[in-house]
């Protein structure tokens, strides 16, 4: 018996996983946005934490991406 293939990834999917991972992207390389000292958090400038704080993001932002594209694994249709 022959399996049906899962039906393809929506342009919408694609492009929301593209905007998730521009703004993880986006985030920790535009310098200007945390290119300075002040404010501190501790003996931390603001910088490094700034940094220390997307890493979580990202994390999350790339789970998200990961969810939106994997494949059902029933080998049904998605509800919609």
């Amino acid at each position: 018996m022959a399996q049906s293939t899962p039906p393809g990834i929506s342009p919408a999917r694609l492009i929301t996983v593209a905007i998730l991972l521009l703004i993880a992207i986006c985030g920790a390389l535009f310098v200007p946005i945390y290119a300075r000292a002040t404010p501190m958090l501790g003996d931390f400038p603001f910088f490094y934490w700034y940094l220390l704080v997307w890493v979580p993001v990202v994390a999350v932002l790339c789970m998200i991406c990961h969810l939106l594209l994997r494949k059902p694994r029933n080998g049904g249709e998605e509800a919609k």
